[in-house]
């Protein structure tokens, strides 16, 4: 599990590394001619469309970002660097009406058992064979078969305790609300704060038990489940002709569990992070594109 994350950490810090430069950045302009945002409506129109109720998680639906409606009504489309699940983030969400119980256990699943996910957990499984973490598991592809299932066991673990199972006992809401107002430091701040507060489902503010405790309760299931128990290796010594036996120990330990638990919680606060500023990331990214493919089109006869 500390293999995961330090892989998801070595992801996220990569790409993190260019927030400041973007977080400045404002969505588009909502002009008409620019063929962005909205168009003005008469004034009656606007008073009919305020006394409408809300009903969905976003107010616009602009292509390639996450307020385009997921399969799950109050939940996005979106991912992370175009890859990466990140279905329970909303842009400029406001007010929303709150997750059914079978609407968490939904995004969660598709989130976990997405396409990306076999070879996400294919390339930590073969870091964790390389650095023969978890000693335990062996080598060969019986070893990169354990250590495969192993990641993808440990990350679907946490994904329904902090987003699925405790949101529904505690009727807390799993999704986080982008903020995107002011510089770098606050959001960041915001970012991080969104670990230890969250929204429940009638819209106050709460500790967020989900996180903490459900992040605490998958890290000692996985510990003591499925990882490695202590075991016994021979070594023979050709030069004396003795055989010594040499006790690895076993990775079902408190401190191995309180070392996930506090893994979880840091690496999930980055990428928390990162969700905050992604929309900024995907705008840059996007404008780039335009600009070379405008760029592009010009040079051509």
């Amino acid at each position: 599990m500390s293999l995961f994350n330090r892989a998801l950490a070595i992801f996220v810090l990569t790409n993190i590394l260019f927030l400041p430069s973007w977080c400045q950045e404002t969505p588009p302009p909502s002009n008409p001619q620019s063929g962005s945002q909205s168009v003005e409506t008469p004034a009656k129109d606007k008073a009919k469309d305020a006394s409408k109720p809300q009903s969905g998680a976003q107010t616009q639906t602009v292509p390639g970002s996450s307020s385009a409606q997921g399969k799950v009504e109050g939940t996005s489309k979106d991912r992370l660097f175009y890859t990466l699940p990140n279905f329970l983030t909303l842009e400029n969400a406001g007010q929303v009406p709150p997750l059914t119980t079978g609407q968490k256990f939904k995004v969660v699943a598709r989130g976990s058992f997405d396409y990306i996910q076999i070879p996400w957990f294919g390339f930590l499984a073969g870091i964790s064979q390389a650095e023969n973490s978890e000693p335990g598991y062996g080598q060969g592809a019986a070893g990169y078969g354990k250590r495969l299932a192993s990641a993808f066991a440990d990350g679907t673990i946490e994904n329904f305790m902090t987003g699925a199972i405790l949101p529904s006992l505690l009727r807390q809401d799993p999704r986080f609300f982008q903020s995107g107002e002011g510089g770098f430091t606050r959001r960041t701040g915001y970012a991080v704060s969104r670990i230890f507060v969250t929204r429940i489902d009638s819209g106050r503010q709460q500790f967020n038990y989900s996180e903490i405790l459900g992040s605490a309760l998958s890290a000692t299931i996985s510990t003591y489940s499925y990882h490695p128990r202590g075991f016994i290796t021979k070594r023979y010594d050709p030069a004396t002709g003795m055989v010594t036996y040499v006790h690895n120990g076993s990775d079902r330990t408190l401190t191995n569990t309180a070392s996930v638990w506090g893994s979880q919680v840091g690496y999930d606060t980055i990428t928390l992070v990162v969700k905050e500023f992604w929309p900024d990331i995907r705008r840059k990214l996007s404008h780039k594109h335009k600009g070379d493919a405008a760029q592009a089109g010009s040079t051509n006869p």
